[in-house]
Parts: C-alpha cells; sequence; structure tokens
C-alpha cells in the first residue's frame, strides 16, 4: 500500500473516531468520495491497525442504526421552512422516535 493512501486511511479514522463523524462529513473534509472512505475504513483500516478498525466498525454500526433519524429530520426541516409566497403545510413533532403530524396550517 502506498504510504499516502496509508496516511489518508490513518487520517479519516482518526477524524472519524474522535467526532463520530460520518462517512459523508469525511468524504467532504477530505475531499475524498464517499466510496473511497468506506473502501479506507472496511478494507484497507483492518490490514493497519486493527484496534483503530474496530473503533470505526462500531462508528459506522451506530451511525447506520441512526441513518433513520436523520433522513428524517431532513424531511422535517424540509416542511418546517416556509418557502416565500407559500403557506407552511405541516408541522412534525417527534414522539417515541417516529414523526407525527401535529397541525396543518
Amino acid at each position: 500500500m502506498k504510504d499516502y493512501i496509508r496516511r489518508r486511511v490513518l487520517d479519516i479514522a482518526n477524524f472519524m473516531v474522535e467526532n463520530k463523524a460520518t462517512v459523508r462529513q469525511a468524504a467532504r473534509l477530505y475531499n475524498v468520495s464517499k466510496s473511497t472512505v468506506h473502501k479506507d475504513v472496511t478494507d484497507r483500516l483492518p490490514i493497519i491497525n486493527k484496534q483503530l478498525s474496530r473503533k470505526v466498525k462500531r462508528l459506522l454500526d451506530q451511525n447506520k442504526a441512526e441513518r433513520h433519524i436523520r433522513g428524517g429530520e431532513a424531511t422535517r426541516k424540509k416542511y418546517l421552512q416556509a418557502r416565500p409566497g407559500e403557506p407552511r403545510r405541516i408541522s412534525l413533532k417527534v414522539m417515541g422516535g417516529k414523526f407525527k403530524s401535529t397541525e396543518k396550517i
């Protein structure tokens, strides 16, 4: 493995663990694709550093378990933002991990 790839893998992995970052956030910061970040942390990192690899794996599993919540949050924000000239149509409220409609305007 080339030295610059090895450094990138370790830098990305450390960044993700220290900041509890997502693959998307790491990709944006290091100016590489999400596919590259994912390959780095799932395929290359275990060869370089098994202990760090386990930490990243736990983080990836946590992010995967929470992604439905993040997606719902984005939808909530989208509908809560009033567009110029359009009334706000719906307000969503998180209740027990699920989104429920609370009002219509």
